[in-house]
């Protein structure tokens, strides 16, 4: 697919989603395409590799939370493995500060070589385990906004999530079609110092394919006793 291709059919989605393209971040969209697709050669990166699938299902499925990030605000991406939804994010929203966090160092390397050949700014590639990360004071509560896509259950996915989100801020939490996991969320969103917002569902631009965006708002300081040690969410999660 050629760029002047590839530039109508993101333009025509994102228009579906009321969101505007430059030529710069159409041209930042292109080459972060061919980088992903030259890059799953070596590391696997991606089970989506058909160029227009790249566009639906990571470009577009990542930027439906757009309108809930404004300007100047802090946001990090937890388990962003191949840069979704952060990058392009970032690429939408210049002016915000981005972390993205994965366990993977090889997927670290990947994205610091995106952010180099796309000169993106404000942005910070970090290998870390979650439950390590928040650990740290630079990063604990600091964040207005904390996204992940695709990551783990809800009730596991919060504990990775909150302790970054500053009284205040919100967790995006990008689910599929099935949201059933949430009733048993309730608990943890109620320790984690969280309060359910919103649910939104999306229907992607051009496909049946539906979206959920679980928006939880951080209404008070998290207990010191989140989040555990790496790995006891996941063997065993607030219920």
């Amino acid at each position: 697919m050629d760029f002047e291709e590839f530039k109508s059919i993101l333009k025509e989605e994102l228009n579906r989603l009321s969101i505007s393209l430059s030529e710069i971040q159409a041209e930042k969209f292109y080459n972060y395409m061919k980088l992903l697709i030259e890059w799953n050669n070596k590391i696997n990166l991606t089970a989506i590799t058909e160029e227009k699938e790249i566009i639906t299902k990571h470009f577009i499925d990542s930027l439906i939370i757009s309108k809930y990030i404004n300007n100047n605000e802090k946001i990090m991406d937890i388990g962003t493995g191949a840069g979704f939804p952060g990058i392009p994010l970032k690429i939408m929203k210049e002016n915000v500060n981005m972390d993205l966090v994965d366990s993977l160092n090889k997927r670290i390397i990947f994205l610091n070589e995106v952010i180099k050949k796309l000169q993106i700014k404000d942005i910070n590639a970090i290998h870390s385990r979650a439950e390590d990360l928040a650990r740290l004071d630079k990063y604990r509560e600091k964040c207005d906004i904390v996204v992940s896509r695709a990551v783990a259950r809800l009730n596991i996915l919060l504990e990775y999530m909150m302790p970054f989100v500053k009284v205040g801020g919100i967790c995006i939490c990008m689910k599929g079609s099935n949201i059933d996991e949430l009733e048993e969320a309730k608990k943890a969103i109620e320790i984690l110092g969280g309060k359910l917002e919103n649910i939104e569902e999306i229907t992607l631009p051009n496909t049946d394919i539906k979206r959920h965006n679980i928006i939880i708002k951080k209404i008070k300081n998290i207990s010191n006793e989140y989040p555990r040690k790496a790995g006891i969410p996941t063997k065993s999660p607030i219920i």
